[in-house]
């Protein structure tokens, strides 16, 4: 009997989770099979690359700055005492391009953007008007969510990108304007050390973030219920299962491109 408890307690357990994954990966099955079907919502994939890239580049610059920034800091604060000062440029760049600048920017994004998704399917949901477009004969998974999957698939690694860039300054105004580091020293570590490989290693883990936080935003708007208690709960869901999902995929991604 407490064999099957155990059983009963664990099938409980994971019930959920297994059925959330699975509606999630036949959600993505449908994204795809309507992605390359006409007609094709030129307009509103344009409008949600504005809405997840552009207004999301004030956020991401800040928080780029700032982390190239405390990164020089800590490096060569520690560097110093083996000196290997000049290992700060070489330091940030890697930093930035292969890890730091796709993963804030994906959290971040995620936590604007995707959040935003999340409630705004979601109302249209508990306001009956994703039934109402479906009574109009319009599919709405090819309406509302390919123009936001293909989206955050785009607009993540540029924004990654611009998060490189920006870190890589932040780290050089720490390194050479406070501490007095020669500028060419610092330029000169940062270009011999990095390769295009990190750079287009990081813009595809991007992509794959991009992916997967407007999948999973979409999904937890998408099949919303219980009025706006349930909208609310849907937004606080889309954040916390994409940030867990990106933080995860993250080690693989990682595991298979850096190996």
């Amino acid at each position: 009997m407490f064999i099957i408890k155990v059983i009963e307690f664990i099938g409980t357990a994971f019930k959920g989770p297994v059925e959330e994954t699975g509606r999630i990966l036949l959600l993505f099955y449908s994204t795809i099979k309507w992605l390359f079907r006409p007609p094709f919502e030129l307009k509103n994939t344009t409008k949600q690359m504005v809405e997840i890239g552009v207004n999301s580049l004030p956020v991401v610059l800040i928080t780029a700055v700032f982390t190239g920034m405390v990164l020089a800091l800590q490096s060569y604060t520690g560097f110093k005492r083996f000196g290997a000062e000049s290992l700060v440029g070489s330091v940030v760049a890697l930093s930035m391009t292969r890890e730091l600048g796709p993963v804030l920017t994906a959290l971040i994004v995620t936590g604007r953007a995707g959040a935003a998704m999340a409630a705004e399917l979601g109302t249209m949901r508990v306001t009956e008007q994703i039934d109402a477009l479906e009574t109009l004969a319009t599919n709405p998974i090819k309406y509302l969510v390919v123009p936001r999957f293909i989206s955050g698939t785009i607009m993540l690694p540029a924004l990654a990108v611009i998060a490189d860039i920006i870190g890589i300054i932040g780290g050089y105004f720490v390194t050479v304007i406070v501490f007095g580091t020669s500028p060419n020293l610092y330029m000169k570590m940062t270009w011999d050390h990095l390769k295009m490989d990190d750079i287009y290693h990081g813009l595809i883990k991007a992509g794959f973030f991009g992916a997967i936080l407007s999948l999973i935003s979409c999904y937890k708007g998408f099949y919303t219920q219980g009025g706006a208690e349930g909208v609310g709960k849907a937004t606080t869901g889309a954040v916390v299962i994409s940030s867990m999902a990106i933080l995860i995929s993250d080690y693989f991604l990682s595991a298979w491109l850096f190996k």
